[in-house]
Formats: C-alpha cells, sequence, structure tokens
C-alpha cells in the first residue's frame, strides 16, 4: 500500500470538493463530499498505478498561512 496527500479545495459556487495529489501527472478528481472525493482519487490514483510507480514531478512539503 502506498500513501500520497492530495490538496483539497471546495468551490465556492458549486459547493465541489476538488482535490490533486501535487506531483502526481493525472491524479485529480472531484466530488460533492469528502468522502465521494476521496472515494474517487482512490479509483484514480489506483488506475495510475496500474502502469507502474509514478515519478513525482513534486513533492507535498506543507501549508504556511500568509499575513499581508
Amino acid at each position: 500500500m502506498k500513501s500520497f496527500t492530495a490538496v483539497i479545495e471546495r468551490d465556492p459556487e458549486t459547493g465541489l470538493y476538488f482535490g490533486k495529489v501535487p506531483g502526481f501527472i493525472g491524479a485529480h478528481s472531484q466530488g460533492s463530499t469528502l468522502e465521494e472525493l476521496r472515494a474517487n482519487l482512490q479509483e484514480v490514483i489506483g488506475m495510475l498505478l496500474e502502469d507502474g510507480e509514478p515519478e513525482l514531478e513534486a513533492e507535498f512539503v506543507g501549508t504556511q498561512a500568509i499575513t499581508v
């Protein structure tokens, strides 16, 4: 089993959640709930891994709060 970190955003107009794995081309999906998004991401990542180990173009490091 492999673990990946997904970055999740919510569209304020549609209410849909969008998730992507930074640096993993094609590893993105959406869902109307966080649970649906998680299942969709698991499915997409599973399909991508069938092609072999991904060469990640970037690595998730973290988030920072910026005050201006």
